[in-house]
């Protein structure tokens, strides 16, 4: 057996000398590989008297403990040495300020929606929906919409493209939510209580129209429901969306899949060319409802002998416009930052009866 103090004085110096893990690698593959000097050195006590083997085994083990715990100490502090160097070289001031991020916004007809839907589902309103491209029947006919009507022409209307041979009648772009009613009755029968809000289609642009927008229908069906029922709906739907009491004045229209069909107008006033909704001796017409026609009942599959029910529609992207005081319906599509940030809501901002419809 060689000295091995002298041994372990070697290694431990050449481990302490070692300038990267690949020299500490050379090291222990030279101390303790299966051909490294300790390693042999273990091999060769078998050929020895026991109690020597059994003296030169202890030693061997502690030296081979010894260089063991000094290769992994080297290894851990090269380690440590290469961390700080790195952060050193990676410093960064964490008490500067952040920098800005810009965050999105909820666009105005979203947000409206959203408050429109909340106020109904208070009322027990459920929400249903339909196609934005729907069939001559659900659109017109089951309406009680004449072949003559305006509507069912070129210049207010979006037609789809059928082939020459077909016979069917083409299909349009929606032009109210008011399909979705006859959906809705067909599906759940009576008696029914939903809102349609959705998009809708016509031919038509300039500062208070565009030819995309959006509508939200409102249907109740029932065996005794009245002209009453749904004065007192709009009401408190008005005054909780405004926040603020609001009456209401219908006046007596026409409409094919209403009878009778009132237009109604809310309590406003203008001060200092600002308008003022639920105060002053003005009104302003803000929608079109009335009883069901028996006809768009039958259409729907409910026995107008038995049901009678009320309809409305309202134009969301309108109610936007009075409520926030938006200026001209064409800024709502043409995805103007500016206009999005100004008049954009926060994604907290979580319309609901109880907390608040506004921020």
């Amino acid at each position: 057996m060689v000295d091995l103090d002298a041994l372990r004085g070697k290694y431990l110096a050449n481990i302490a000398a070692a300038a990267d893990e690949a020299a500490l690698e050379e090291i222990r593959l030279a101390a303790l590989g299966k051909k490294g000097e300790i390693s042999l050195m273990m091999r060769e006590l078998g050929g020895m008297a026991p109690e020597a083997r059994q003296a030169a085994g202890a030693r061997l083990n502690v030296l081979k403990d010894e260089i063991d715990a000094a290769l992994r100490a080297r290894k851990a502090g090269m380690a440590d040495a290469a961390l700080d160097a790195r952060l050193a070289a990676e410093w960064l001031d964490v008490t500067l300020p952040g920098r800005p991020r810009r965050v999105g916004s909820i666009h105005p007809v979203s947000q409206v929606m959203d408050e429109v839907t909340a106020i109904f589902a208070d009322m027990g309103f459920a929400v249903a929906e339909g196609p934005q491209v729907e069939s001559d029947f659900f659109n017109f006919d089951a309406l009680n919409i004449a072949p003559e009507h305006p509507a069912r022409q070129e210049h207010d209307t979006f037609f789809m493209a059928r082939a020459a041979d077909d016979p069917r009648p083409p299909h349009v772009l929606r032009t109210h939510t008011s399909p979705v009613q006859i959906r809705a009755m067909q599906a759940q029968g009576a008696p029914i209580r939903v809102i349609a809000p959705g998009r809708v289609y016509r031919m038509d642009m300039d500062q208070t129209h565009a030819p995309m927008f959006h509508q939200i229908e409102g249907l109740a069906i029932g065996r005794d429901i009245s002209m009453a029922n749904l004065k007192w709906t709009l009401e408190e739907f008005f005054s909780a969306f405004f926040e603020t009491k609001v009456r209401t004045r219908f006046r007596a229209s026409h409409f094919p899949f209403t009878e009778p069909s009132a237009e109604v107008d809310i309590q406003c006033s203008w001060v200092n060319g600002q308008l003022r909704i639920g105060e002053g001796d003005g009104w302003l017409e803000v929608l079109g409802s009335g009883m069901v026609h028996p006809k768009v009942l039958a259409s729907a599959g409910v026995d107008p002998e038995q049901w009678q029910g009320f309809a409305f529609g309202i134009g969301i992207d309108r109610l936007a416009m009075l409520k926030y005081g938006i200026p001209d319906l064409r800024a709502f599509f043409e995805s103007d930052l500016r206009w999005l940030r100004h008049y954009g809501f926060a994604a907290g901002d979580v319309p609901t009866v109880h907390g608040g419809l506004s921020r």
